[in-house]
C-alpha cells in the first residue's frame, strides 16, 4: 500500500507568524474561526492556507451551493437550445442535457474534492501543477474569464430588476445589483454558502411548482415537435459538458474550509450531485418551456407557460443572478490576489486586500456596464466562451497530477515559497503538455471568431474540447511514467526535481 504523504502544516499564518508553540496565538485563531461561522462576519482569510484548528463545515452544503448556483435564467436559456437550436425533440433533447451534465460534473467534482485535502483556492493550488510562475498565465486567464461573467451578469441584474420594478432605470438597477453582489462576495465563503442554502429551498420549490404548471400541457403534438439528430444531440452533450468544466478553477475556493477527515468521495459526490441535478432541473425547465410554447424566447416561454407564477420566478431568478454573480467577483478577487502574490514573495494578504480589490472590481466593472452596448452580454460572452479552450488541458493536467502523480497531496509551504519550493518556478513537462493539449484543439474550434480546417467533423459541433482533453492527458502522462510508477509520494516529490 502506497505510504500517504501528509500535507505539511505551513508556519505561516494571515500575519506571517509562526504560531506552532503559541498557545496564545492558537486560541486567538480558533475564536477567529468561531466568529466566522457566522454569515455576515467577513473572511478573514484570501489565498492563504486553512489551518486544520479552522476546518468547519458540513459537505452536504456543497449540494446546496451547486445546485442553486446552476438554476439560473442563463441554464434556462441554454436548455431552451436544445429545441429552438438544435431542433432535438423533447425526450432526446432531455437525454442530451442528462449524459452532458453527469460527464461534466464528475470534472468538477473532482476539482471541488481537492478543496479539503489542500485547503487552499483553486487557482493557487496550480502551482504545484506548472510552478510558481508558470501557473501565473492559467491564473491570469481565469481571472479575465471570472470577470467577464460578472460584468456581463451584472448587465443581466439590471435588466432583470428594470423588468421586476419599471420604476427603476436600467442604469440604477445596473449598479444596485452590482452593489449586491459585492457585498456578498465581499463578506465572503459563509455567506455564499448560507445564501445558496436557502436559495435551494427556495429555487428549487418554484422551479418544481412552475414544472409542474407546464407538464399538462405536455400532449402527442408536443412530443412530435423537432426529432432526435446525432448533430444536434452531440452538440447539445458538449454544451452541457463544458457548462460544468468551465466551474472547475473555482471549485475548491467553495470546499477548503471542510475538515481533511471527510476525505474524496463525500465533497466529490455531493458537489456531482448538486451541479449535475441542478442544472439539468434549470435546463429541462427551459426545454419543457419552450416545447409548450409557439416562440422562440425561452423567458417569454417560462412567463407565458407557467402563468401568474412567472412574475415570482422573474423575481427568484434575479436573486439567483446576484448569488451567482458573488461567486464571480470572489473567485476573480482571488485569481487577482494569486496573480500579485506571485512576486511578493511569501506575502500573505490579509482580509483588507481582498475588500479593497472587491471595491476596485466593482467600480470597473460597473462602468463598463453601463458604458457597454446592448450587444455587449452577447459579444463578450462569446469571447468567454472561446476563451474556455484553455482551460481544459488544465483539467487534465490538475487532476492527473493530484490524484495519479502526487497520491492526492500538496506540500503547502512550497505552494508559497518565493522560489517554489519542490514545484519550482516553471513545470516544463505540465507547461508542454498544456500548450500541445491548447494547440490540438485550434484545428478543430468552432466559434464565433473562429472556424479550424477540420472544425466539421462533426457538421457545426465542436469537438476540440474532448480531443484537448484527451491529448493532454495522455502527454502529460507519459511525461511522468517514472513519478507515476513509484508507490510513495515522498518519491515521487523527490524524482520530480
Amino acid at each position: 500500500m502506497a505510504l500517504i504523504r501528509q500535507v505539511v502544516k505551513p508556519k505561516f499564518t494571515l500575519t506571517n507568524i509562526d504560531i506552532g508553540e503559541n498557545e496564545v496565538l492558537k486560541r486567538e485563531i480558533k475564536d477567529m474561526s468561531q466568529n466566522e461561522k457566522n454569515a455576515f462576519a467577513i473572511e478573514s482569510h484570501s489565498i492563504d492556507y486553512v489551518d486544520p484548528s479552522e476546518r468547519h463545515g458540513k459537505v452536504r452544503d456543497l449540494f446546496t451551493l451547486w445546485f442553486c448556483t446552476n438554476i439560473a435564467p442563463l441554464a434556462v436559456i441554454t436548455g431552451a437550445m436544445s429545441m429552438l437550436t438544435f431542433n432535438l425533440s423533447l425526450m432526446s433533447a432531455l437525454v442530451a442535457i442528462c449524459c452532458g451534465h453527469f460527464f461534466g460534473a464528475a470534472i468538477l467534482a473532482l476539482t471541488s474534492a481537492q478543496g479539503p485535502q489542500v485547503g487552499i483556492p483553486q487557482m493557487i493550488q496550480s502551482r504545484a501543477q506548472f510552478g510558481r510562475y508558470g501557473a501565473l498565465l492559467v491564473v491570469l486567464f481565469t481571472t479575465l474569464i471570472y470577470l467577464g461573467f460578472f460584468i456581463s451578469n451584472i448587465i443581466l441584474s439590471g435588466k432583470t430588476l428594470h423588468t421586476v420594478i419599471p420604476a427603476i432605470p436600467v442604469p440604477t438597477a445596473t449598479v444596485i445589483g452590482a452593489i449586491a453582489a459585492t457585498t456578498i462576495g465581499v463578506v465572503g465563503y459563509h455567506l455564499i454558502h448560507n445564501f445558496n442554502k436557502i436559495g435551494t429551498w427556495l429555487m428549487g420549490g418554484s422551479l418544481l411548482i412552475g414544472l409542474l404548471i407546464m407538464l399538462p400541457q405536455i400532449n402527442a403534438e408536443v412530443l412530435a415537435k423537432g426529432s432526435f439528430n446525432l448533430k444536434g444531440w452531440f452538440a447539445m452533450f458538449g454544451l452541457c459538458a463544458v457548462w460544468q468544466i468551465s466551474f472547475s478553477p473555482y471549485t475548491s475556493d467553495y470546499s477548503r474550509y471542510l475538515p481533511k477527515s471527510i476525505g474524496i468521495f463525500k465533497p466529490f459526490i455531493f458537489t456531482y450531485l448538486g451541479a449535475s441535478f441542478g442544472t439539468i432541473f434549470a435546463m429541462a425547465f427551459g426545454t419543457v418551456a419552450v416545447s409548450i410554447g409557439s416562440g422562440a424566447d425561452a423567458m417569454e416561454a417560462v412567463k407565458s407557460g407557467t402563468g401568474v407564477f412567472g412574475s415570482i420566478l422573474m423575481i427568484l431568478f434575479l436573486c439567483n443572478i446576484i448569488g451567482h454573480n458573488a461567486m464571480n467577483l470572489y473567485g476573480a478577487v482571488l485569481s487577482c490576489i494569486t496573480s500579485i502574490q506571485t512576486f511578493a514573495g511569501q506575502w500573505i494578504p490579509s482580509k483588507n486586500i481582498r475588500i479593497v480589490l472587491s471595491i476596485i472590481v466593482l467600480i470597473i466593472a460597473t462602468f463598463t456596464a453601463l458604458w457597454a452596448s446592448r450587444n455587449f452580454i452577447s459579444f463578450f460572452l462569446n469571447v468567454i466562451f472561446a476563451l474556455l479552450f484553455i482551460l481544459v488541458p488544465w483539467v487534465s493536467i490538475n487532476l492527473l497530477d493530484f490524484y495519479v502523480i502526487n497520491k492526492k497531496s500538496y506540500d503547502i509551504q512550497s505552494i508559497f515559497a518565493q522560489d517554489g519550493g519542490i514545484y519550482g518556478k516553471f513545470n516544463a513537462k505540465a507547461l508542454t503538455a498544456y500548450f500541445i493539449g491548447i494547440a490540438i484543439q485550434i484545428p478543430f474550434l468552432t466559434n464565433a471568431f473562429f472556424t479550424g480546417p477540420f472544425a466539421n467533423v462533426i457538421q457545426d459541433v465542436d469537438i476540440s474540447w474532448v480531443i484537448g482533453l484527451v491529448v493532454s492527458s495522455v502527454v502529460y502522462y507519459v511525461f511522468n511514467l517514472e513519478k507515476i510508477k513509484c508507490n510513495s509520494p515522498e518519491l515521487n516529490v523527490k524524482a520530480q526535481h
